[in-house]
């Protein structure tokens, strides 16, 4: 991404860094602010707050990044490299804790063996495929991957444009989840199939799926993109932790962001838009109050940090064209290391000086400000290059697919 792209996107990278810093406040607080948190967690779900700002910004760029490079190959090559380099820091730094008895990971195995939890981590489906994260925070690159094989199963048919009724549809699925209720359990298919073979069986069709989508003849890649796109919708619909109607309203929340882009560059009717925002956004809210309240689940904080998600969004849409102040852009460039590298270092502080029983914003503070210098590392160190490294094929490579 060249310096006049970087500005032209710069509210996105303003979105990512609220949304980072918000997602830190959250799992941090719970070790230096918990007083606040008790108050607070109710009323707002920050957490989810975050998170869902994340995944409309994501469905905005990510459709937009495969249409414009137009090879499926080239999107999957550039996706690897962006996630997997510092991914893989991450879980090897946490791995390296579990070892000097710092963090407690097998403990948290849920029974599974380590060949498998290691195998649904490396398709980053993990959270779908019914076995424990290794971070935290990993349960949202499922949905993220998961999106990214439902863009390019809609791609490779050529039924990518009509995002806001793909949005719209998995909202109205998501109101059926949440009317059905307790009818199907979450993880079914890890229940019906075993976690094992399910995850052998979901790496078997990931291989064949991107290798099969990006390259070969046209038949070939269109079943290629389809076995993707299938294997993520089942996964979403009926082997989530999450319930059914929140994951599939995470899927329709990214099809929203992609409507919102193509509106802006006149691609579709931004009155169409507008109507699927408004079903979005009414059956999420619909399914969230009827779901009810839960020991880790409050509709009013879910309700209220979605809501705020979408005003967020709206309001970084409506100022795109200013100056974004450089730190706040600056943050969002880093957002990735934040985002997961916070996690592993609260590990370090769980097992070293443990959760505080009062609230201590000092200790908060100093949290950040050890935390925002490693990240600015990481990105210099480990996500450039990898993003680099991710360019080259498509330089050598200019064949469109």
């Amino acid at each position: 991404m060249d310096g006049a792209e970087r500005s032209r996107l710069g509210w996105l990278d303003a979105l990512r860094g609220i949304a980072a810093l918000v997602v830190v406040l959250d799992h941090s607080s719970q070790h230096f602010l918990p007083e606040l948190r008790r108050d607070v967690m109710p009323h707002f779900n920050t957490s989810r707050y975050g998170i869902m700002v994340f995944f409309l910004v994501s469905g905005y760029i990510i459709p937009a990044s495969l249409e414009r490079r137009g090879c499926v190959r080239s999107f999957w090559t550039g996706r690897i490299f962006r996630l997997y380099p510092l991914w893989a820091v991450a879980v090897t730094a946490v791995l390296v804790l579990d070892l000097a008895g710092v963090a407690r990971l097998r403990a948290h195995f849920g029974g599974e063996s380590v060949p498998t939890v290691a195998a649904a981590h490396l398709t980053l489906l993990q959270e779908l495929l019914g076995t424990p994260n290794l971070l935290l925070v990993l349960w949202t690159l499922s949905y993220e991957m998961a999106f990214y094989l439902l863009v390019v199963a809609l791609f490779t048919v050529r039924l990518h444009r009509p995002s806001a009724a793909v949005a719209v549809l998995l909202a109205g699925l998501a109101v059926v989840g949440a009317a059905a209720g307790g009818a199907l359990p979450a993880s079914a298919l890890s229940d019906a199939l075993g976690t094992g073979p399910l995850v052998a069986l979901v790496c078997a069709a990931m291989v064949a799926a991107l290798g099969c989508a990006s390259a070969g003849p046209p038949a070939l890649r269109v079943f290629g993109g389809l076995l993707g796109g299938v294997t993520a919708l089942a996964l979403a619909a009926f082997n989530s932790t999450v319930p059914i109607w929140e994951s599939l309203v995470i899927l329709a929340v990214m099809f929203l962001g992609t409507a919102v882009h193509r509106a802006e560059h006149g691609q579709s009717s931004r009155r169409v838009t507008a109507c699927a925002a408004a079903v979005v956004i009414v059956c999420a809210v619909g399914s969230a109050y009827h779901y009810g309240d839960g020991a880790y689940f409050t509709r009013r904080g879910w309700i209220t940090a979605f809501l705020l998600a979408v005003l967020t969004f709206g309001a970084g849409l409506a100022v795109r064209r200013r100056r974004i102040p450089r730190p706040l852009s600056g943050l969002g460039t880093i957002s990735y290391s934040v985002y997961l590298l916070h996690p592993v270092l609260l590990a370090v502080v769980a097992g070293t000086i443990g959760r505080v029983r009062r609230d201590s914003p000092l200790l908060e503070a100093a949290f950040f400000a050890v935390l925002l210098p490693l990240c600015v590392l990481t990105y210099r160190y480990v996500e450039t290059p990898g993003q680099a490294w991710g360019r080259r094929p498509t330089r050598r490579s200019p064949t469109r697919h």
